[in-house]
């Protein structure tokens, strides 16, 4: 006892004396020196062209730092114990993403790759240039790739588009260019946006499960494809140079937004995209042709197939520019922004969408430069201040108020009566019409 009471004695002295640093209780955490040397090739590679003092993204990367996990900005390891090797990455995102920053240039470091437990990869926008590093393809456990805003060139490497784990590959706005290569190895992605770069060719099969796409602003050609991901619910492939028929889509019931303007698309909409849970349709600037299908008459017995009053706030749907026929249908009574202008519809307006813009559901109803009969707004009646309703050159002399069009409908209230008295589209059509000079009969 006197021997172990001697030991304490002096085991105390020594914390008194001697008292440990808060080094030899607290080790920190080592980063595996494979992470690191790539980290240090990755920072090489970039340069942060931000010119104001203290808001350079790289200050934090001390690779003098006890602990670059905790430490350096962008970077997140794994929480797992501390291994023989150190923390792994899991999370690198480059740059603030804030609105006043210029990001970073350079371009990417193919030492990316030995970050081999990265499961997400995020480059914020910049003018980072070169290609993709096609050697990320190894990264196995990659779940998120976010490169957009950049200046990156070259194709999509192939080896991206094999990512077993891949549930986010978001490109856009890029310089990318090349045919995209066939996507159906990506089993786990949900969501693809490709938008605003110089991709070409058809587009290849789709995964089965997802659910966003967007491929706008790019040259891609030929038809959309046969099967669609039944999952879809966001679809963009506006501004390129597709064609064919839209039957693709019919059996696209999840969608809630679709947008297909400004191609090259021809043949009748799919009646079944007509519906309120499509809430943003999206097929302006086209060849489709045919009318809109008729509102179905409400069964007694059974709600409406269709409900004309369900579209609701933010609901948007734009079939202008294109050749629809046929009677204004009023299925789409309700939408909050129309536009059916510039085709060749015909007749009056239904009750439903005068009635919609005086409820303030309907915000904005163009209708200008078709074959418009009548627009049934009764005497002295006043549109609410929020409405815009345009009827410009039509036939019929729009009243005041139903006017508010755009400046490029030009100043011809109305058609020339040459233009209303025979409409002719595969059967003539009589349209009868007083030109600028009386009322409409």
């Amino acid at each position: 006892m006197t021997q172990l009471h001697h030991a304490l004695l002096f085991l105390a002295s020594l914390l008194l004396f001697c008292p440990p640093t808060w080094q030899q209780f607290h080790h920190p955490q080592r980063i595996s020196p494979i992470d690191l040397a790539a980290l240090r090739d990755i920072k090489n590679s970039l340069t942060d062209l931000s010119s104001h003092a203290g808001t350079n993204f790289f200050s934090t990367w001390d690779f003098s730092a006890p602990d670059p996990c905790s430490y350096f900005a962008g970077v997140t390891c794994s929480v797992e114990p501390r291994s023989v090797s150190g923390q792994r990455v899991t999370t690198l995102t480059l740059g603030t993403g804030l609105s006043d920053s210029p990001g970073l240039s350079g371009s990417l470091s193919p030492s990316i790759s030995n970050l081999t437990e990265l499961t997400q990869l995020i480059l914020f926008s910049g003018i980072v240039t070169g290609p993709i590093p096609s050697q990320l393809g190894s990264l196995k456990n990659l779940r998120v790739i976010s490169l957009t805003k950049n200046r990156l060139t070259g194709a999509i490497p192939e080896t991206l588009l094999t990512l077993p784990n891949l549930h986010t590959l978001d490109l856009s706005c890029n310089q990318l260019a090349g045919p995209v290569a066939d996507l159906s190895g990506l089993t786990q992605l949900r969501v693809l946006v490709l938008a605003s770069n110089r991709l070409y060719g058809d587009l290849p099969e789709l995964p089965a499960q997802l659910l966003h796409l967007d491929l706008k602003n790019n040259a891609l050609s030929g038809t959309l494809p046969n099967r669609m991901p039944l999952t879809l619910r966001y679809l963009s492939a506006s501004m390129n140079s597709m064609w064919g028929p839209l039957n693709g889509l019919e059996s696209l019931s999840e969608l809630v937004y679709l947008d297909l303007s400004m191609n090259r698309f021809s043949g009748t909409i799919p009646p079944s995209l007509f519906r309120p849970s499509l809430s943003s349709m999206l097929l302006q600037r086209n060849n489709l042709s045919g009318g809109v299908p008729p509102s179905l008459l409400p069964n007694p017995s059974s709600p409406p197939s269709i409900s004309v009053s369900s579209y609701g706030s933010g609901s948007i749907v734009d079939l202008s520019h294109n050749f629809l026929t046929g009677d204004i249908s009023s299925v789409l009574a309700g939408v909050e922004t129309l536009f059916l202008n510039n085709n060749r519809l015909v007749g009056p307006v239904p009750e439903e969408y005068v009635n919609s813009v005086y409820s303030g559901s309907t915000k904005t109803l163009y209708l200008q430069h078709n074959y418009i009969t009548r627009f049934p707004l009764e005497p002295g009646s006043v549109l609410p201040e929020s409405a815009s309703v345009c009827l410009a050159y039509n036939c019929m002399v729009p009243r005041v108020g139903l006017t508010a069009c755009p400046a490029s409908v030009g100043g011809q209230l109305s058609r020339p009566l040459h233009q209303c008295s025979v409409f002719n589209n595969g059967s003539s059509i009589v349209v009868q019409c007083s030109g600028a000079h009386g009322p409409t009969r």
